[in-house]
């Protein structure tokens, strides 16, 4: 009897797996819609025209949500199975045939793509919201909301593709949608000219993506995930170090690392909704997407991983100088998110004792960050459109939600024990430990210092926006924004404050394990986790103490000193434009100039003296032919004169 009972229950919860299962598969299979609803909507928007413009934007905030919905039932359905089961494979069409290569359109939800969804569609919809309220009076609010949309669909496609070659797809779409966005202001020429500037980058970036595809097709004959990591382990060390060094180019310019970081700042000409999703929590970390997705890649080249990890430590060290010199808000948190992003980077490569820890960290800042991008558009919001921190001062009397939630932010990225960035970034330093020889000590000792330094001008951001004296100029009348801002802002001040805990409890490390794999059993750091924790501590207590005494305690005077070169190379950002303008932008304006000149002077020059040549022969020929009967007696008489004169001069 209890083997009966045993054997019913058995089955009943076998049955009950297999419907959770299907349940599941039916749900993946409408993965699709994830992408295609901010699609749809930005279709809507662009195609509708001016009627509208009052339904638009409400219509295309919808569609976002319903994306992020969408998501989270595909998630849902995950989590119902194995660990290793989860991932689900959705081929939608037939979509390249050209010979050998042959690349069908496909989605690829796994635990490391459907993080980025939630990402993307959560963070992006509370943006679209907050958006309502900060482009209500803008004439063109339509045509921003279509980008967004356009936006939200192309970054789903770039983190859902199944190959390389989806995933350029929407690498390119989220690169005119950044465009687009950055640029939405272009009557401002400083505003077109800053959207160029990015635009123009971000090529460079993509060349190299190009490049890694086209050595995949190479070596493999696939440029899908699945057949490139397949055979991985066969192919020469020569071909997958190219690889990884083209990805490691194409990374850089998608996610503003060093050299290809000169454009992040000046993006934030466009409006501060754009900078909180395209800047801070979604299109700059696509470059570190794209490298832990090809981690197989990545394990085989320890070359390449190590130029990744010293392209991220020059990166969070060059974004954390030049932030402690910004006056502008927007600019500041722009160095900021360089910076982070070279954490994040760093960590990737680093490889299996660092990838989940960048994404770990990803989340996190893409959160605290938002937050404290749509705090300064809320700050603008109530200061009249002014970014100067040499003219705020005192706003937390005044803006007292914008002050809470930004400071949420503020000390989650900082660190401090308990908030997101404490269990997210500090697992990254205490990684940068890991090794032998110089590097732990070179990649450790970096992030370690940056930590303060984050502390630094981060707490000097915060103290000069909303404490010490007033610095306001008499034209503004500082007021807290309407709830259609506040209330994204304080959704992801929660997030800031309790998501890192949140997924510590979670194991999320343990949720990416198979896509990126376990972390290697035997790796410790050089240094005992307690003591890099209490450094860590150490170095950001010191940062905010002096930035106290600098920026709150101490006046701020309204006019910057001139400051040391160090400071004066800061606020410049560390003369990259100059270094940009001298090594490629003169020396192609030359070139160009000398092919032009040679073009003029030299095939024009030879054609056009070709053809007047042929014209003057043909206009004095043609004065031969005047159609009077004497001239041609003339002539002929001429002729027989100078050949009688020959024949005598011959005999």
């Amino acid at each position: 009897m209890n083997f009966l009972t045993t054997s019913v229950q058995g089955a009943v919860l076998a049955s009950g797996e297999a419907q959770t299962a299907h349940a599941a598969e039916g749900i993946a299979s409408l993965g699709w819609l994830m992408i295609a609803l901010p699609l749809l909507g930005a279709a809507v928007l662009l195609l509708g025209g001016r009627k509208l413009d009052k339904i638009g934007p409400l219509l295309a905030t919808v569609l976002s949500w319903a994306s992020f919905g969408v998501g989270l039932a595909v998630l849902l359905g995950m989590l119902g199975k194995d660990s290793h089961d989860r991932a689900a494979h959705l081929k939608l069409f037939s979509w390249i045939d050209a010979g050998a290569l042959n690349v069908d359109f496909g989605l690829l939800m796994d635990q490391l793509s459907m993080t980025f969804v939630m990402l993307i569609t959560f963070v992006g919809s509370l943006i679209h919201v907050y958006s309502l309220g900060y482009m209500e009076h803008d004439p063109d609010k339509r045509r921003f909301f279509a980008y967004l949309n356009l936006f939200i669909a192309a970054m789903l496609t770039l983190v859902l593709a199944d190959s390389y070659v989806g995933l350029f797809l929407g690498w390119e779409g989220v690169g005119l949608a950044s465009y687009l966005l950055i640029g939405f202001w272009n009557w401002n020429p400083a505003y077109a000219t800053a959207a160029n500037k990015a635009f123009i980058m971000n090529r460079v970036g993509d060349f190299g993506l190009l490049l890694a595809m086209f050595t995949m097709f190479a070596t493999f004959g696939r440029v899908d995930f699945a057949g490139v990591n397949e055979q991985v382990a066969g192919a020469g060390r020569g071909a997958l170090t190219a690889m990884g060094i083209f990805l490691l180019i194409a990374a850089c310019g998608k996610s503003a690392q060093f050299p290809l970081q000169a454009w992040l700042g000046d993006a934030m000409a466009g409006p501060t909704p754009v900078s909180a999703l395209i800047h801070a929590a979604t299109m700059v970390t696509a470059g570190v997407y794209l490298i832990v997705r090809s981690n197989v890649i990545y394990d085989a080249t320890p070359d390449a991983r190590l130029a990744v990890c010293i392209v991220g430590a020059i990166t969070l060290m060059f974004g954390a100088i030049v932030g402690c010199a910004k006056d502008d808000i927007k600019k500041a948190l722009a160095a900021s998110t360089m910076s982070q992003i070279g954490y994040m980077i760093l960590a990737a490569g680093l490889g299996p004792v660092g990838y989940a820890f960048a994404i770990f960290h990803l989340v996190t800042h893409g959160f605290f960050k938002a937050g404290m991008f749509l705090g300064a558009g809320s700050v603008m919001h109530g200061m009249n459109d002014q970014v100067d921190m040499r003219r705020f001062g005192g706003l937390s009397s005044v803006m007292k939600i914008t002050w809470i939630t930004f400071g949420l932010g503020w000390l989650a990225i900082i660190g401090v024990p308990g908030l997101s960035g404490f269990w997210s970034k500090d697992k990254i330093i205490e990684a940068a430990f890991i090794g032998e020889g110089w590097r732990p000590w070179v990649f450790g000792g970096a992030t370690l210092l940056c930590a303060g330094i984050t502390a630094f001008y981060m707490s000097r951001l915060f103290f000069m926006t909303f404490h010490g004296k007033r610095r306001w100029t008499d034209d503004v009348h500082p007021h807290e924004s309407p709830l259609s801002m506040t209330v994204p802002m304080m959704i992801l001040a929660v997030g800031s404050a309790f998501l890192g805990l949140a997924l510590t409890l979670l194991d999320f490390p343990h949720w990416l394990e198979p896509v990126v794999g376990a972390h290697p059993e035997g790796e410790h750091p050089v240094i005992a986790i307690p003591v890099i924790m209490a450094l860590t501590i150490l170095f950001v207590a010191v940062g905010v103490a002096l930035a106290w005494m600098r920026y709150w305690r101490d006046d701020v005077p309204v006019t910057p000193p001139v400051g040391s070169f160090a400071t004066r190379a800061a606020r410049r950002d560390l003369f990259q434009d100059d270094l940009n303008e001298a090594a490629f932008a003169r020396p192609g304006l030359h070139l160009t100039r000398s092919l032009v000149f040679a073009d003029n002077k030299g095939i024009d020059g030879a054609v056009g003296g070709t053809a007047a040549m042929i014209g003057g022969s043909s206009s004095r020929l043609a004065k031969l032919q005047n159609g009077f009967v004497r001239s041609y007696a003339t002539t002929m008489l001429v002729g027989i004169v100078a050949i009688l004169g020959l024949l005598w001069v011959i005999n």
